[in-house]
């Protein structure tokens, strides 16, 4: 069991996904209309990202 202070997570934050999101949107140049696209890029990277930290601390959300 883990202590209280560690929690287990599979999905990102929607904070997390903007942030990503926004990211990609500016490494492509900004364009526009593509919203949906880039979030789900986003949401994408970060449950990859997730699978190899295993573990996330409420301390790095």
């Amino acid at each position: 069991m883990l202590p209280k202070q560690e929690v287990q997570l599979s999905e990102p934050t929607e904070q997390e996904i903007r942030e990503r999101a926004h990211q990609l949107w500016e490494q492509a140049g900004k364009p526009e209309g593509r919203e949906e696209e880039f979030w789900h890029a986003a949401e994408q990277d970060l449950r990859n990202e997730d699978k190899s930290n295993t573990l996330r601390t409420p301390d790095t959300l």
